[in-house]
């Protein structure tokens, strides 16, 4: 069911490679266009628009995407997606080229480059565990390694580089961007191919998207596993909405040193990527999981209560750590006990719950904030992060980990 010792195959580190490329482009265009529109409009509602356009396709078309995913040729899919989004990139970049750049032309780019990362991350989720044959072990260290890159390039490379090529041209990191989907997209052309699942009966759109959302909310692991990030969106977001304000109020830190305490999270978050293999090996997944999100709870809980920047660094970083070993661990557990048939449409629900998720959040940010004071959200959110791990911990323990792998594997292993 598991081998601890094997090896990765090399289409993985092909793939890998082709989701970095992706990655560092990804942080260049999260730097980039807000800045580019930010040379348009000062208007907070413009600029709100093109932010939350990218969050968009998620929101409306997340299950349908996923069914469409587990009809499609997963490989084909990712490169096609990445070949689609670097040819609309050249969009943009010619406009501002030309001087006819506008916020509705962003805002359509950013959505459009939402829906592609929606079919290519959906369609990545679904052909990995088909890479490395269902098991548990490969899955945890290839997702270990997947998620430590993509923090590295999109957290700490991408943003400064999109920021830099701005200062070069307009046009400058939207070609950057292209050429890094360019180049993805040939890398996962050159990936071994693998059979497509078997068709289910022939049914209607809406109605392979219903059974794939049902399956989630059916099964007690998976419903555990889709409400971890849910909810914990719900606490982040409303931390997300107020630590620049409570960084610069309460710890006293001008911007340079908020910059400071998103990197101390974001080293967290390498950090607890590259111990999640590990954990789960002496705890078991299950334990493993309850732990990482009681860390969170416990770390929010102290970066509400810190008296310096210091200590709410370390906060930070100890809650970066769990949330990064959390997204190695479950979604590897996700992809070894769910059919391959059905693959693209759990992913996609789950991901799509954790997008439905953050607007709540930043609401509750916002108005716990406004009502009572900055620190009221931090505290909110840690008492919801605690009360999740206590509602999930008997959904994903041990034992219904075990029974679900155990179901998973072929028969005769």
């Amino acid at each position: 069911m598991t081998s601890n010792g094997g090896k990765l195959p090399t289409g993985f580190g092909r793939l890998w490679t082709a989701q970095t490329v992706s990655s560092l482009g990804d942080g260049v265009s999260h730097a980039a266009l807000p800045l580019l529109a930010l040379t348009l409009t000062r208007d907070p509602m413009a600029l709100a628009v093109v932010t939350g356009a990218g969050t968009l396709p998620w929101l409306l078309f997340g299950v349908l995407g996923g069914a469409l995913v587990d009809r499609w040729d997963r490989r084909r899919t990712m490169w096609v997606a990445d070949t689609a989004r670097a040819a609309l990139l050249v969009i943009p970049a010619a406009a501002a080229v030309l001087d006819v750049l506008s916020i509705p032309l962003l805002a359509t780019v950013a959505f459009l480059l939402g829906l592609g990362g929606l079919f290519f991350d959906t369609a990545a989720t679904a052909y990995l565990p088909d890479l490395l044959r269902r098991d548990c072990a490969l899955l945890e260290r290839a997702n270990s390694r997947l998620r430590g890159t993509q923090i590295a390039a999109s957290g700490f490379v991408g943003p400064p580089a999109g920021s830099a090529l701005l200062a070069l041209g307009r046009a400058v990191p939207l070609l950057a961007d292209a050429v890094s989907f360019l180049l993805s997209a040939l890398l996962v052309r050159t990936l071994p191919a693998m059979p497509r699942p078997e068709p289910e009966a022939r049914e209607s759109l809406l109605r392979q998207a219903r059974a794939g959302a049902s399956y989630v909310f059916r099964d007690r692991l998976l419903l555990g596993l889709a409400l971890r990030p849910a909810i914990g969106n719900i606490a982040f977001v409303a931390v997300e909405t107020v630590l620049a304000l409570f960084a610069h109020d309460r710890l006293g830190m001008d911007a340079y040193g908020f910059g400071l305490l998103l990197t101390a999270e974001a080293a967290g978050g390498l950090l607890g990527a590259g111990l999640a293999s590990y954990l789960g090996r002496r705890l078991g997944t299950g334990t493993a999981l309850t732990c990482t999100a009681a860390v969170e709870g416990l770390a929010v809980l102290g970066l509400a209560a810190a008296p310096n920047p210091y200590l709410a660094g370390l906060a930070l970083a100890g809650c970066g750590a769990g949330v990064g070993a959390t997204m190695v661990l479950g979604p590897s557990l996700r992809q070894a006990i769910v059919p391959a048939h059905l693959m693209g449409r759990v992913a996609s629900t789950s991901r799509m719950l954790g997008m439905c998720a953050a607007p709540f959040g930043a609401f509750l940010g916002g108005w716990l904030a406004t009502t009572y004071d900055v620190r009221a959200p931090l505290y909110a959110a840690a008492g919801l992060l605690l009360a999740m791990t206590a509602v999930t911990a008997s959904m994903t323990d041990n034992r219904r980990v075990e029974a679900a792998l155990r179901a998973a594997a072929p028969v005769g292993v």
